[in-house]
C-alpha cells in the first residue's frame, strides 16, 4: 500500500523574499515587490530562520539591519539566485522562440534523401538555431541520447511515438549497374537470385537483413548470397553501381543512378513498399519551437509530404 507523503521543502524556499527584504531593508517595501502581504513576507522569513537555523535580520520598530548570519547568507545566496533566475530565463528563451541546439537521430542513408536538400535552407531560414545531425544507423533513445526526434522508416518506430511523414510510401527496388548484368544475366524470377551476387545489410542489432519480395498477396523472403555486407544504404548502391553485385535499395536512392543509365531496376513487379520516411518525436507537449520551426520547414520542403497534417499517430 502507498503512503501518503507531501513534497519536502526545499532548500530555496524563502530565498527570494530574504534577498527582497535584504534590498530593501523593508518588509513592506518586499512585500509589495513580490505581490504578497506583509504578514506573509514576516512569515515566510520566520520559515526560512527556522530551517536555517539562526536568525538573519534584526527587526526595530524604525528600521531592519542584517545580523552576522544574515549577512553571510546573503553574500552566498545573491549570486546564486541570480544564476538560478537567468537558467530559468535561458529555459524560457526555448520554449518561446525557435533557438537553441536542435539535435537529430537519423540512418545514414536518409541524410541524402530527406536532410540535404534542406539543411542549407533550413539554416538560412532560422539563423538562431543549431542544427546537430547524428547520422547512425543503431537504433537511438531519444531520451537517452538527449535527441529533439529521430527520422526512420515508418516500420522502426515505436507506436508510441508521434511521426509526421516526410515522404510518400516507396518500394525497395532491386538493381545492378550494366556491367554486371552484361556479364552474368538479368534475374527475372526471384529463385534466380540465389546464382547472383547479393550485396546485404546488417542491421543494428546484428542480423542481416533480409531480401523480402511479394508474390501477388504472399510474402517471400528469398535467400541471397554475396561479396559483400555493409551497414547503410549508400554503401549498397555505391557498390552495386561499381559492378560488385546486386543491391537492395530503398527507391528514392535509386532514382538519379537509374536515370542517368548507372543502375537498372530489377524484378519491380515483386517490390515491397514502405510506409516512407518519418520524423518522429514523444510528444506534441515536449516539442520546443525549433524543432516545430523544422518540422514545418522540412514538410514545406518537401514535395513528397502527404498531406497537409504537421503531426498524426502512427497507423497500425
Amino acid at each position: 500500500m502507498k503512503r501518503n507523503f507531501t513534497v519536502r521543502r526545499g532548500a530555496l524556499d524563502g530565498v527570494e523574499a530574504f534577498l527582497s527584504v535584504a534590498h530593501h531593508r523593508n518588509f513592506r517595501k518586499a512585500a509589495a515587490e513580490l505581490g504578497v502581504t506583509a504578514s506573509a513576507m514576516s512569515q515566510t522569513i520566520r520559515t526560512l530562520e527556522a530551517r536555517v537555523g539562526a536568525a538573519l535580520f534584526i527587526r526595530t520598530t524604525r528600521s531592519v539591519g542584517l545580523t552576522e548570519a544574515g549577512q553571510r547568507f546573503l553574500e552566498r545566496t545573491a549570486a546564486a539566485f541570480d544564476e538560478l533566475v537567468a537558467a530559468g530565463e535561458a529555459a524560457r528563451e526555448l520554449g518561446q522562440r525557435p533557438t537553441g541546439l536542435l539535435r537529430l537521430a537519423a540512418p545514414r542513408g536518409v541524410v541524402p534523401l530527406i536532410l540535404e536538400p534542406v539543411i542549407a535552407s533550413f539554416c538560412q531560414a532560422h539563423p538562431e538555431i543549431e542544427l546537430e545531425i547524428a547520422a547512425s544507423d543503431e537504433m537511438v533513445d531519444l531520451a537517452a541520447g538527449r535527441f529533439d526526434a529521430g527520422i526512420r522508416l515508418g516500420q522502426f518506430i515505436a507506436p508510441d511515438m508521434v511521426v509526421v511523414p516526410l515522404t510518400r510510401p516507396f518500394p525497395f527496388v532491386v538493381v545492378g549497374s550494366p556491367g554486371y548484368l552484361a556479364n552474368h544475366g538479368r534475374p527475372a524470377r526471384l529463385e534466380e537470385l540465389r546464382h547472383h551476387a547479393c550485396l546485404r545489410l546488417r542491421r543494428s542489432n546484428g542480423a542481416i537483413a533480409p531480401w523480402s519480395f511479394i508474390d501477388g498477396n504472399k510474402e517471400i523472403e528469398a535467400i541471397v548470397s554475396g561479396p559483400l555486407i555493409a551497414h547503410d544504404y549508400p554503401t549498397l548502391l555505391g557498390a552495386a553501381m561499381q559492378g560488385v553485385g546486386l543491391a537492395l535499395v530503398p527507391g528514392p536512392l535509386t532514382k538519379a543512378p537509374i536515370a542517368d543509365g548507372r543502375l537498372q531496376a530489377l524484378l519491380t513487379r515483386f517490390a515491397v513498399t514502405t510506409p516512407g520516411v518519418f520524423l518522429y518525436h514523444p510528444g506534441k507537449r515536449q516539442v520546443l519551437p525549433k524543432l516545430r520551426a523544422f518540422i514545418e520547414h522540412i514538410k514545406n520542403r518537401s514535395t513528397g509530404a502527404r498531406g497537409d497534417r504537421t503531426t498524426a499517430r502512427r497507423q497500425r
